[in-house]
């Protein structure tokens, strides 16, 4: 199995912290998008939300793995998303530790610092907004995950599965450990963000050397179906 090969399971621990990442990073939003709800509404809305994450990511795997086999035009754009990614989760880190609290005992149900209420600071809103804001985050969200462990995984089919796998499974069980998990270590978000990003930047330099192999030759070496992309 190619998960006891050295490239095999550097692809394997990239893909966990993909995973660790964005499922937290998913988590949060929900949680923050929640937070402004009555209680009742707000175990609804995150069970909501937690499940159309799951779901998503079930049907972005089926689809996304076999898109980027398509042909190199397609890692590109991969890797074009990935870098915007990148971006939206630059600007996300940067969210106050306030709010990242609020979120963390709104999809934790607990009273995390003991101050008699649970997510009270959260500015108020609608079911509708809420549910509205929370799948919109799973839509984009989902892609990214998927596409990361893809992009990461992609010549190592037993862990890009594995990937997939524990992608959903954190997503589905885990929502609310992992975000804890995030907001306690805040380091471990930034060493997801640099993985993502060395792997938005391979999947675009080895769909550039592919498709354009007369402007991006001189990359083959390391890039590339010919080099060490594949």
């Amino acid at each position: 199995m190619e998960i006891f090969t050295a490239a095999g399971f550097s692809a394997l621990l990239q893909v966990i912290a993909i995973d660790l990442v964005l499922a937290g990073d998913n988590a949060i939003v929900i949680g923050l998008a929640a937070a402004g709800l009555p209680t009742d509404q707000r175990k609804r809305a995150i069970l909501v939300g937690i499940i159309a994450a799951t779901v998503l990511r079930i049907g972005f795997a089926l689809i996304t793995t076999w898109l980027l086999q398509i042909g190199p035009i397609l890692l590109i754009a991969g890797g074009l998303l990935l870098l915007w990614v990148c971006w939206k989760m630059w600007r996300e880190l940067s969210t106050t530790h306030e709010e990242e609290h609020e979120a963390t005992e709104a999809l934790a149900g607990e009273d995390l610092d003991k101050d008699g209420s649970i997510a009270s600071k959260a500015p108020r809103k609608t079911f509708a907004q809420a549910a509205w804001q929370i799948v919109v985050a799973d839509v984009s969200m989902s892609l990214d995950n998927v596409l990361a462990v893809a992009g990461a995984a992609m010549q190592h089919p037993t862990v890009l599965v594995i990937g997939l796998g524990l992608s959903i499974a954190l997503m589905g069980f885990a929502a609310s450990f992992v975000a804890r998990l995030l907001h306690r270590y805040r380091w471990i978000a930034y060493v997801g963000l640099i993985i993502i990003f060395y792997v938005a930047v391979k999947m675009l330099l080895d769909g550039a050397v592919d498709q354009f192999p007369e402007q991006f030759g001189f990359l083959s070496g390391w890039f590339g179906s010919k080099g060490g992309g594949h």
